[in-house]
């Protein structure tokens, strides 16, 4: 190859690395309105007061259960749940739609080249009528293309994606702060049902004695018919509370089982003591602590890429303005294809710019507006919302333990009722009838005062979900261990399992 082909290849480099400096230039402008944080009035305290640690907003407060089986389920869970890998997935396809825009930056290389067997038209070859009509023609190049960015549209375009990838991230603690908080709830939910299972077994059992034993003195002819339905009525309505409780306990297990990424199933659990300590939950807390939540930093960061995409449509109203470039080679032989005499080049620029759309180019820049707009609000509720469910956990777990207390204080009342009904009526005091109210208050009270220990629990997992805070990091780390399983494609057909067959029950069976 001659010096005369390097000479027009250093004139091609020469007009790109003009084509650079030109693009350097043209990056200071950028058109669109550049990202400004809307101003939300935020109190500077709460409305309740709470006593301890405002650093246990950043623990994984889960632990403070001292419950091994509740750690061993969240574990489960953040590796196996299907809503986190699908929010990681998420996550991985924005990533890569960030380098899918950042590519516009750079210049398009590619390469080219075919090879042809021609024949010319009788009618339009102007050769000697001896010559030869067909030919080969063979071309080997290399192509750019490059779109300058004059305007900041892909600059936009990336500002965009890059809010979207973020807003993917946070949308995925969205994802594991909602999974912990109803693997914990629901986990403690089971335990408070367990617990009413054993007071409702318990009583239908110390039921069933008293109506043998009523069945035996109305034989003997010491009581009435009367005395014995009343004593019946008591055990049946003890016993009716056992399905009830048992069939809240098996839906409770299968919505368990999914969050833990598991088929549906039994639920191993550990039983409440009677001593229930209740964890602390945060105090003084900041209401700046509310910038750790996810969904908080989500809104943000998708409003954020709405208003780079204004930008974007701006952008649409002025020329696109591209460089092309070809450097290679054209022969009708083969063989000689590479030789200096061969050589061929192009260097070129293009222009193109709307005059009229239609109104499109109008009607994407308000709708992009209007996206803005919309997010603008929905990121000021997000703040709105999450200051209320912060409020409404406090004052939840706060009067819930007013509850619970009164509660507990109307049992031991109760068990003082129940026990000197009993001995009036051994007595002959009182009839049966007094002895079988306390009773039925006393068993009602109990299931009451289970119920409102489980429901200050499932409050306290409210304060820490509605708080955020710095044990999502934490929680995080943990499901990015687990790995995603392998989709359908890359198993062979014999490989495949197939959904498992389900026989639908004809009749209903005790």
């Amino acid at each position: 190859m001659n010096n005369r082909f390097f000479q027009k290849s250093r004139f091609l480099t020469l007009y790109v690395g003009l084509a650079l400096i030109i693009m350097f230039i043209s990056g200071c402008t950028v058109v669109g309105p550049d990202y400004v944080k809307p101003e939300v009035d935020v109190p500077d305290n709460w409305r309740m007061e709470v006593k301890t640690s405002a650093a246990m907003a950043n623990v994984e407060w889960w632990h403070s259960f001292n419950d091994p089986v509740l750690d061993k389920l969240i574990d489960t869970a953040l590796r196996n749940n299907q809503d986190v890998r699908l929010a990681a997935a998420r996550v991985a396809e924005f990533a890569a739609r960030v380098d899918i825009a950042r590519a516009g930056f750079f210049p398009q290389l590619g390469y080219s080249g075919d090879g042809n067997r021609n024949q010319l038209s009788r009618e339009s070859y102007n050769g000697p009528s001896s010559g030869s009509r067909t030919y080969n023609s063979y071309t080997a190049g290399l192509n750019i293309g490059w779109e300058l960015d004059f305007w900041g549209k892909v600059a936009r375009a990336t500002e965009a994606s890059r809010a979207d990838l973020l807003a993917a991230e946070e949308g995925r603690k969205v994802v594991i702060l909602t999974l912990i908080s109803s693997v914990a709830s629901n986990y403690l939910q089971l335990q408070s049902l367990d617990e009413q299972l054993i007071i409702a077994k318990d009583t239908v059992k110390r039921r069933e004695q008293s109506v043998v034993l009523f069945q035996d003195k109305f034989k003997g002819g010491v009581i009435s018919e009367l005395e014995v339905a009343q004593v019946q009525s008591e055990y049946e309505l003890a016993r009716v509370r056992i399905p009830a409780i048992e069939r809240q306990i098996v839906l409770l297990e299968n919505a368990l089982s999914v969050l833990i990424g598991q088929n549906p199933g039994s639920i191993n659990r550990t039983s409440q003591s009677d001593e229930v300590t209740f964890p602390a939950i945060p105090e003084e807390i900041p209401s700046d602590i509310l910038s750790q939540r996810p969904d908080i930093l989500e809104a943000e960061n998708n409003l954020i890429a709405a208003n780079a995409r204004i930008g974007v449509a701006k952008a649409a109203y002025f020329p696109t303005i591209s460089l092309t470039g070809m450097l290679g080679f054209a022969s009708e032989s083969l063989s000689s294809l590479l030789n200096s005499s061969a050589g061929v080049w192009s260097a070129g620029g293009s222009m193109l710019g709307p005059i009229f759309s239609g109104g499109s180019i109008d009607a994407q820049l308000r709708a992009s507006e209007a996206e803005q707009k919309q997010l603008v609000a929905q990121y000021i509720k997000s703040i709105q919302t999450a200051l209320m469910e912060v409020e409404d956990a406090l004052i939840s777990v706060k009067k819930l333990k007013e509850e619970f207390n009164a509660q507990s204080r109307q049992v031991e009342a109760l068990k003082s009722y129940s026990h000197f009904a009993q001995i009036r009526y051994n007595d002959g005091y009182v009839s049966y009838i007094e002895v079988l109210d306390s009773e039925r208050s006393l068993f009602d009270a109990e299931l009451e005062l289970v119920r409102k220990q489980g429901e200050v629990l499932v409050a306290l997992v409210s304060v820490y979900k509605s708080m955020g805070g710095g044990w999502i990091n934490e929680a995080e780390k943990v499901a990015n261990e687990t790995d995603f399983p392998k989709s359908g494609h890359e198993k062979n057909d014999g490989d495949r399992q197939p959904f498992p067959s389900i026989t639908l029950p004809t009749t209903l069976s005790e």
